[in-house]
């Protein structure tokens, strides 16, 4: 398999990981509280399913968060990447 491909196979799987660590929904279930709450490392998000009054259905975004997530996880993918190129010889001029 040449050097390229293990460098692209590793960019796509940690995409994928990218992905579920952006999207993985942690469900905590008090007595008078029932949330999700969205994000690695940092929350995100949270989804509000049940509250003492009742039922509801509430998000709370926090986009600045999303963004440090996005960049924090891509920065682990550009370094990762580096450390492939400079392990097989093919450097970037």
């Amino acid at each position: 398999m040449p050097k390229i491909l293990y460098i692209l196979t590793f960019m796509i799987a940690w995409m994928m990981i990218t992905a579920a660590a952006l999207l993985w929904g942690i469900t905590y279930n008090w007595p008078d509280f029932i949330h999700v709450d969205y994000g690695l490392p940092l929350q995100w998000a949270t989804n509000t399913l049940s509250t003492i009054a009742g039922p509801v259905n509430q998000w709370s975004v926090n986009t600045t968060n999303l963004l440090v997530d996005f960049i924090f996880w891509n920065a682990i993918m550009i370094l990762g990447t580096s450390v492939l190129l400079y392990k097989t010889g093919k450097r970037a001029n």
